[in-house]
C-alpha cells in the first residue's frame, strides 16, 4: 500500500469530516470533477490531432446499484495515467484541474469552464463511502489503472480494464446507522434512490455544461389485447430509460429569452404560483464578472415578515450551486427579491460552500441594489397600477429599511414610498405631495392610525384640509417610526419661494416674458398633525387663540387640575374648526407611537406620550365650559373635562382609562 503524500491521517480526516457541512455535497464535487475531465479532453483535442472527438458524445453517467450498495459516477473525458493518479489522488490538495487550467489558459473560451480549484473535492466521497475505487484510462493510452482507498492511511494502484478513455468513480457506500437515544440516524442508502439522486443533481449541478444521464424508471400503458372485453381496464408496466437529468445551459446565460420562459423558470425554481411582477437581468464585466437574474415576486410570501423567513439569492460559480441563499447579496429592505447570481470570479473557501473575500460580495450587492432600485423607479413612473400592487405587498419593508438605518437610507428609499392622500383620495409619493403643496407650505403633514376612514374624520386632519393643506393618512405600524427617523424630506425642483414681494413680482414678470420658472431644492419637515407644535393656522386665528388663552387662564387651570397627570396642559387650539376638542402630543413620542409600543411584548413598560387637550374656543361647548367655571360648579366642570378628554381619546382610537366611568358621565349629562 502506498501512503498519502502529506500528513495523511490528520489532513485526510480534516478533508472528510471538517471542510464540508453537508454530506450530499459529495455528488456535486464528483460531477464537477467529471465535467472538468470532459472539458480537458475537449481542450486537448484542439491541439492534438490524434484525438478525434465528437463533442456531442461527452456525457456524465450516474449509476446506482442497490444490490452492490455502490454509486458510480462515470465520464468519457481525458482520464488519467498512472503517474497522474499518483499525483492527483495520492497528493491531497493537489488540483490537477487547476494545473491543467493554468497550462492551457490560451486555449480556453466560452466553450470550456474548468471548475476545480483546490484538489479536495474528490475526498468528499469518503463522507459517504467506506471505500472508493477509481478506474481510469487516459486519452491516447491502451491500458487503464485502478486506484483504491478506504480513506484512512493510503491507497493502491493496479492495472485495470476500460474500453475507452475516461474515469469511473465507484463509491462503496457506508452502512446505514440507526439513531440512538433520540438522535437521528444516517441513511447512506438514500444516495442510491432515484428520486434523491435526481433532486441532488438538479439542485447542485443542473447547469453543468455536459449532460448528466441516469437510467430512470418510467411507466407506460400496455397495448390493449385484441380479445379484450368491453370493460377492459388498462394495464401499465414499468420500464427503464436513459434520461438527461440536468438542464445544462442556464437561462441567465441565454440570449433573446422570452418573458414567458423567465416566468416559467421563476415559478418552477422558486415554487410560486404567480408570475413575477418584474424580471431583472444583467451581465457585469471588468474586475469582477458575473451574471444576475432577479425577480420581484407578484405577491408577498406568507412568511415574509416572520423571523423564520430567509432572504438571499442563489449563488453559483461556474454554473455550480455554491450557496442556496446568500444573504449578503441583498439588503434587508429588498429581502423579497429572488434570483440567481453566477460568477466564476468570486473567491470561494476550500469547501466551495461559502465566500472568502467579502469585498467581492459587497461590490456585487451594491450593483444589485442599484439595479433593483432603478427597476422599481421605472415601475413607479411607467406602470403605476403595478407599482401600487407591489407596494401593497412589500412597501412595509421599504419603510422599515429607513427606520432600521436611523434614516441613513432615506435618500435611496424615500421616493419609493407611497401614502394615501386625504385630499387627492389616492396613493401619492412624497415628491407628488410636495409638487401639489400650496406656496409657502414648509412641511409634509401626515396622520397615523389604524384606518383611513377614522383618520379622515379626525378633527386635526379636517382642520388641516380646511386650511388648504393635504394630509398623508398612514396606517402601517412602522409609518410613524419611519417619519421620525427621516425627520425631513428633501424635495427636488419645487417652485422657488421669495422673501419679499418685489422679488416675487420680478420673477412672475420674467416668466410672463418667456423665462423658465425658477425652482429650488427644499428640505420639508415631516409633521404629524396631532403633534402640539403643528402650526397651519392663519395669523388672525393665532391672534384669536392667544386672546382666548389669556382671557380664560382660570378655566384652563381648573381643567388641568381636574385631569391631573393625564395631560401636560389644557390650551386653546388655533387650528380646530368644527370639533370641540382634540388630543395632541408634545415631544418626540406621538400618540400613534404610544399605541404601537403598547401593543408590543413590553407593554407594561411602554412609555406614554405627553398629552395635550386642545379646546376650540369658537365652539359652543367652550361657552358651556366658561359658564360652568364662572358659576363655580367645580364638580360639573370636572365631569365636563373628563368627558371631553375621553371623547377626544376615542376619536384618536384610544380607549378611555375607565370606559365605565365615561359611560356613567354621558348618562348623567343626558
Amino acid at each position: 500500500m502506498r501512503k498519502f503524500k502529506t500528513e495523511s491521517k490528520k489532513l485526510l480526516d480534516l478533508m472528510i469530516n471538517s471542510i464540508y457541512t453537508n454530506k450530499e455535497i459529495f455528488l456535486r464535487e464528483l460531477i464537477s470533477n467529471a465535467s472538468d475531465a470532459e472539458d480537458k479532453l475537449y481542450l486537448r483535442s484542439l491541439t492534438d490531432s490524434a484525438i478525434n472527438l465528437d463533442e456531442d458524445s461527452l456525457a456524465i453517467r450516474v449509476t446506482p446499484d442497490k444490490e452492490a450498495h455502490t454509486l458510480t459516477i462515470s465520464d468519457n473525458g481525458l482520464g488519467m495515467t498512472e503517474e497522474e493518479l499518483e499525483k492527483n489522488l495520492g497528493t491531497i490538495a493537489h488540483s490537477g484541474s487547476e494545473e491543467f487550467k493554468a497550462e492551457n489558459a490560451e486555449h480556453q473560451g466560452d466553450d470550456v469552464d474548468i471548475i476545480g480549484q483546490f484538489g479536495v473535492g474528490f475526498y468528499s466521497a469518503f463522507m459517504v463511502a467506506k471505500e472508493v475505487r477509481v478506474v481510469t484510462r487516459a486519452a491516447g493510452e491502451d491500458v487503464a489503472h485502478e486506484w483504491v482507498s478506504d480513506g484512512l492511511e493510503g491507497y493502491t494502484i493496479s492495472d485495470a480494464k476500460r474500453d475507452h478513455c475516461g474515469t469511473d468513480v465507484i463509491l462503496i457506500l457506508k452502512d446505514d446507522v440507526e439513531g440512538t437515544d433520540g438522535a437521528e440516524g444516517e441513511r447512506y442508502s438514500r444516495f442510491l434512490e432515484e428520486w434523491t439522486l435526481k433532486e441532488l443533481i438538479r439542485q447542485y449541478s443542473n447547469y453543468v455544461r455536459h449532460p448528466i444521464q441516469m437510467m430512470v424508471t418510467k411507466s407506460r400503458q400496455k397495448p390493449k389485447p385484441e380479445d379484450a372485453p368491453e370493460d377492459y381496464t388498462p394495464e401499465y408496466e414499468d420500464y427503464t430509460e436513459l434520461e438527461t437529468i440536468n438542464s445544462m445551459t442556464p437561462i441567465w446565460k441565454k440570449r433573446d429569452v422570452e418573458q414567458k420562459d423567465y416566468d416559467e423558470f421563476y415559478k418552477s425554481t422558486f415554487h410560486d404560483w404567480e408570475d413575477p411582477a418584474r424580471t431583472i437581468t444583467f451581465h457585469a464585466e471588468g474586475a469582477l464578472e458575473y451574471d444576475a437574474l432577479l425577480f420581484v415576486p407578484g405577491k408577498a410570501p406568507f412568511d415574509l415578515y416572520s423571523k423564520d423567513y430567509e432572504k438571499g439569492l442563489a449563488l453559483y460559480s461556474s454554473n455550480v450551486l455554491i450557496m442556496e441563499k446568500c444573504a449578503d447579496l441583498l439588503p434587508d429592505y429588498y429581502n423579497f427579491v429572488r434570483g440567481i447570481v453566477d460568477s466564476p470570479d468570486v473567491t470561494l473557501n476550500i469547501s466551495r460552500e461559502t465566500l472568502q473575500q467579502n469585498r467581492q460580495l459587497k461590490a456585487i450587492a451594491k450593483r444589485i441594489e442599484k439595479k433593483v432600485t432603478s427597476e422599481l423607479e421605472t415601475m413607479r413612473d411607467q406602470d403605476r397600477e403595478a407599482y401600487e400592487k407591489f407596494f401593497e405587498n412589500f412597501g412595509r419593508g421599504l419603510k422599515y429599511g429607513i427606520y432600521s438605518s436611523y434614516g441613513m437610507k432615506a435618500s435611496e428609499l424615500a421616493d419609493l414610498l407611497l401614502f394615501w392622500s386625504a385630499r387627492e383620495q389616492k396613493m401619492v409619493t412624497l415628491a407628488e405631495y410636495a409638487e401639489a403643496m400650496p406656496s409657502g407650505q414648509k412641511a409634509v403633514y401626515y396622520a397615523a392610525g389604524d384606518s383611513r376612514e377614522r383618520l379622515a374624520k379626525m378633527p386635526v386632519v379636517k382642520a388641516a384640509l380646511d386650511h388648504g393643506f393635504d394630509v398623508l393618512l398612514c396606517t402601517a405600524d412602522v409609518d410613524e417610526f419611519t417619519f421620525q427617523s427621516m425627520r425631513a424630506y428633501e424635495a427636488k425642483g419645487l417652485p422657488k419661494t421669495y422673501e419679499d414681494d418685489a422679488a416675487r413680482e420680478a420673477a412672475e414678470k420674467a416668466v410672463a416674458d418667456g423665462a423658465e420658472p425658477e425652482v429650488e431644492d427644499r428640505s420639508l419637515e415631516l409633521k404629524n398633525v396631532a403633534a402640539g407644535d403643528v402650526d397651519f393656522a392663519t395669523e388672525d386665528e393665532k391672534k384669536a387663540a392667544e386672546e382666548a388663552t389669556k382671557d380664560n387662564e382660570d378655566l384652563f387651570k381648573a381643567m388641568k387640575d381636574a385631569l391631573g397627570e393625564k395631560v401636560t396642559k389644557v390650551t386653546v387650539s388655533a387650528r380646530l374648526t368644527d370639533a370641540p376638542a382634540a388630543i395632541t402630543s408634545e415631544g418626540l413620542l406621538t400618540l400613534e407611537m404610544e399605541k404601537v409600543l403598547a401593543a408590543g411584548p413590553d407593554a407594561a413598560d411602554a412609555p406614554k406620550a405627553q398629552r395635550v387637550l386642545e379646546l376650540n374656543a369658537k365652539h359652543q361647548v367652550f361657552d358651556k365650559l366658561k359658564a360652568t367655571q364662572e358659576a363655580g360648579d367645580t364638580d360639573k366642570l370636572t365631569k365636563y373635562a373628563g368627558l371631553l378628554y375621553d371623547q377626544a381619546l376615542l376619536v384618536e382610537g384610544i380607549l378611555p382609562d375607565d370606559p365605565v366611568e365615561f359611560a356613567q358621565r354621558v348618562c348623567e349629562l343626558m
